[in-house]
């Protein structure tokens, strides 16, 4: 859990989470790398931890969150957002990046420590989730059969791949928005490096799934039909995001790592029920992704 206080210059942020203690130096770590670079963000104005836990200061950017603007933007105002939001993902994508960059905790996670969040994909890995799952209690050896199965089909899709940095975690509430225009890139805690179609995975299914992402807890995420045309308005403003052999096998194999991790390691049944049907759907050939045009 993280508070936050936002003044008229600068925001502060304290995160009393201990499952998530190092993403303030992980992020503090991803914008030093922005530095110079073309990417709108907010700056780094320090980071350090105190008895209440860590905590980040940066200057706050103008405008608000593209959540908060969305509603009441018309449609060319909407285009114009997304269209700069595609220069932010291209200048974004150029930043050189340590191959190996992982958030702490994903890290952690995949050296076997517990799973506090189920995103951002790793490609690579993905066989070790199906260890992992194999390994639980009560999930269906004969799915995980199938789903190895389908994994190995596909690592070739990736063989090659260049790493960028990728955000990660990019949806409607992480974009602030001024003037029609992105103002910045917000929360790099789950910035990575991996190829740069991977940053499309959580992009489409806020798209397709708004709903899913309230911008605070007690909140509605936006309606799915107002983002309708927001894919077609991405390729058009960065074509080269889009431009992968099949695309939307990679694009699979992104939402499999989701549902998979989330089947292996949520502590919720119901929430590893859905990721279960989810996975089945999947593994037929279809998923949230149909109902998107780009």
């Amino acid at each position: 859990m993280s508070r936050a206080w936002v003044g008229d210059d600068h925001v502060v942020r304290l995160n009393t989470d201990g499952r998530f203690r190092d993403a303030y130096r992980h992020e503090a770590r991803v914008v030093d790398l922005l530095a110079g670079s073309e990417v709108p963000h907010a700056r780094r104005l320090a980071h350090g931890d105190g008895p209440d836990g860590p905590w980040y200061v940066s200057e706050r950017l103008p405008g608000r969150t593209l959540d908060d603007a969305w509603p009441a933007a018309d449609s060319h105002t909407r285009r114009s957002i997304i269209e700069s939001l595609g220069a932010a993902l291209r200048a974004l994508h150029s930043v050189p990046v340590p191959p190996d960059l992982l958030p702490p905790w994903l890290s952690g996670a995949l050296s076997g420590q517990p799973w506090p969040a189920f995103h951002p994909p790793v490609w690579s890995a993905a066989l070790r989730l199906v260890e992992a799952a194999w390994g639980s209690h009560g999930r269906d050896p004969r799915l995980l059969a199938d789903v190895a199965a389908w994994i190995q089909e596909r690592r070739e899709l990736f063989a090659g791949d260049e790493p960028v940095l990728v955000h990660g975690d990019l949806h409607g509430a992480n974009v602030i928005v001024d003037q029609g225009r992105v103002a910045g890139l917000i929360d790099f805690a789950e910035a990575l490096a991996q190829p740069a179609d991977a940053e499309l995975d959580t992009l489409l299914r806020w798209c397709a799934r708004a709903r899913e992402f309230p911008p605070t807890p007690d909140a509605q995420g936006l309606d799915e039909a107002s983002l309708a045309e927001v894919p077609g308005w991405l390729h058009g403003a960065y074509p080269e995001l889009f431009a992968r052999e099949q695309l939307r096998e990679r694009l699979n194999f992104y939402d499999l790592w989701v549902e998979l991790a989330l089947y292996a390691h949520h502590p919720r049944p119901d929430v590893r029920d859905v990721a279960h049907g989810r996975i089945v759907l999947l593994l037929s050939g279809r998923n949230h992704l149909d109902r998107l045009v780009w």
